[in-house]
């Protein structure tokens, strides 16, 4: 898988100098008008997403074998994530939204598959979760599958520069699918509930498979959304969504959520690089977020893994003397996280913000994103001050270390790639040097931003339970901050906790109550009663037989008193 990876990214590197695009049709069967043919886009997006996914594949199967050593399911792992693999290749390549939807609906079903594979109650109903936002974005795509069909066919490579009546609803169809599966709000409830899921499969999730279909599809359908205008639209919901995913972390403590947040909010700056006008620059943050967050998922499950599976990080505490070279690799993917140069998240995320201050946005606009920056970088020194410079917490006596080569193997290479892999897709994606012109104050604020950020992330940590006390005296708030403003709650209880109420009460004074009193319940109880009255007098049969024959004597004499008196 690791050759393939790299020769289907030198292949990459060749389209895009040459600005090669094939489009392959190959007829299958042809039966009077009935044909059935597959064809096959490919160009330089879809053949280095191609070879980033299936490397990052390849690093997460030979990081299983220590990480799941001894699970006699070691086979089905392996075989869910080649099918997940599959999933994404067949939504890269195709151009036809019929064969988009196979890719879709198998990254849904193989996820959801992933998620349960524990085989837990808390895995279950976060993989009932996963699955059931999903099919919010796979209705999508099948009503977007059937407008499609008023403008002539199911390959939308054909009519993205078509401005029909049907086209605008096919964007907003498309939008509502990429934000579901990129799990934008409102749809964010699923994607801290899928840590569920073995911490290698976490690695290649949210990193390059599951959440970056929906925002393939917007960088495919990109000159649709810009020629009808939708652009402000995704430009909103990817800041919303970056806030609170900024905020929501800082308040966390488990460690692979926290991450998992924080990808949440790498979305939504994908999401909004999108709605700015630069889709080149959204998929250069693509690939270079694939990168570090697979490293950073990599590095937190020898943590756990090493920790008996202990995930609080105010747990774990001075790593770096018994796992130096983990603590580095970590502390490297979240300073690459932040965009500290000259790390891979650097040369994407620099110019994302620096794109951003030279465009015509309003002040609520650019407030957010900033202060979201330096919300990411104040949760990502907080991780890094617990991993480093706090205490210990769990074991009185623990044995820690990096002597598990199977695991350190796939993090020494990908680290590498973290280093110097921003600098190389730079080079790749950008064609020619890009410059930005921008004052003192403007220029600074980029990296000021994150810096100050780093600041309090640090200060704060050190007494996190006092700036607890004084920011949030009340602990709802806290909690409405924590869990991303109530989403979860409001996807799952909010919407059926109406249906269910209406069930109990039927249940109760129907189904459990008169009904069962005079129907089932009622005629089972009649017909026991008498069942044991019959019953009684079948085991007492000598007492019973006695009885009756003294009855059936005094009723005589009785009869016979009478009748002597009658005469």
């Amino acid at each position: 898988m690791i050759v393939i990876s790299i020769s289907l990214f030198i292949i990459g590197v060749e389209f895009r100098l040459l600005k090669l695009t094939y489009f392959y049709e190959w007829e299958i069967i042809s039966l009077n008008s009935i044909e059935v043919i597959i064809r096959v886009l490919l160009d330089y997006k879809s053949l280095l997403f191609m070879g980033l996914v299936i490397f990052i594949s390849s690093l997460v199967i030979l990081y299983r074998n220590t990480y799941i050593f001894g699970d006699i399911n070691i086979d089905r792992f392996v075989i869910l994530v080649l099918m997940f693999v599959l999933s994404i290749i067949f939504l890269i390549i195709r151009p036809n939204l019929i064969r988009i939807l196979l890719g879709w609906d198998g990254l849904g079903l193989v996820s959801y598959c992933l998620v349960i594979y524990y085989q837990n109650v808390s895995s279950y109903r976060a993989g009932i979760l996963t699955a059931l936002r999903n099919r919010v974005g796979d209705v999508a795509l099948l009503i977007r599958i059937a407008w499609i069909v008023y403008v002539g066919g199911w390959n939308y490579i054909f009519y993205l520069d078509n401005k029909r009546l049907e086209m605008y609803i096919i964007t907003i169809i498309v939008i509502l699918a990429a934000i579901t599966k990129r799990a934008q709000i409102p749809f964010s409830s699923w994607l801290p509930a899928a840590i569920a899921a073995p911490t290698p499969v976490s690695a290649l999730v949210h990193s390059s498979t599951l959440v970056t279909a929906g925002v393939y599809l917007l960088i495919r359908f990109y000159e649709l959304i810009d020629l009808i205008g939708f652009k402000s639209f995704v430009f909103f919901i990817g800041c919303l969504t970056i806030f609170i995913a900024g905020v929501g972390a800082n308040l966390e403590f488990d460690l692979k959520k926290v991450i998992a947040i924080s990808t949440l909010r790498q979305l939504g700056l994908i999401i909004t690089t999108i709605g700015i006008g630069f889709p080149e620059l959204a998929f250069f943050h693509l690939l270079t977020h694939a990168i570090f967050k697979a490293l950073l998922f990599l590095c937190a499950g020898v943590i756990i893994h090493n920790l008996n599976n202990l995930q609080d990080v105010r747990g774990i505490g001075c790593l770096v003397n018994q796992m130096p070279f983990t603590s580095i690799c970590f502390n490297i993917s979240n300073l690459a996280l932040c965009g500290m140069p000259f790390l891979a998240g650097f040369y994407s995320k620099d110019l994302i913000l620096e794109t951003y201050l030279i465009r015509n946005w309003n002040l609520l606009m650019f407030l957010l994103i900033f202060i979201s920056t330096g919300l990411t970088v104040r949760y990502t020194f907080r991780l890094i001050y617990y991993t480093i410079r706090g205490d210990f917490n769990y074991f009185v006596i623990h044995s820690l270390g990096d002597d598990e080569w199977g695991i350190i193997y796939p993090i020494i290479i990908i680290t590498l790639i973290s280093i110097v892999g921003g600098r190389i897709i730079r080079w790749i994606i950008l064609e020619s040097p890009t410059i930005i012109c921008l004052g003192n104050w403007e220029k600074f604020l980029v990296m000021g931003v994150r810096l100050i950020g780093g600041v309090l992330g640090y200060e704060l940590s050190r007494i996190e339970d006092f700036t607890r006390w004084i920011l949030f005296k009340n602990y709802k708030v806290t909690n409405f901050l924590g869990s991303i403003w109530y989403i979860p709650y409001l996807s799952t209880h909010f919407v059926n906790v109406f249906f269910l109420n209406i069930g109990l009460f039927y249940h109760k004074n129907f189904d459990g109550g008169w009904m069962e009193e005079l129907g089932g319940q009622g005629l089972y109880n009649y017909f026991k009663e008498k069942s044991i009255q019959i019953q009684f007098f079948q085991l007492r049969n000598f007492k019973v037989y006695l009885i009756s024959f003294f009855l059936w004597v005094i009723l005589l004499f009785i009869v016979i008193y009478f009748y002597l008196n009658s005469l």
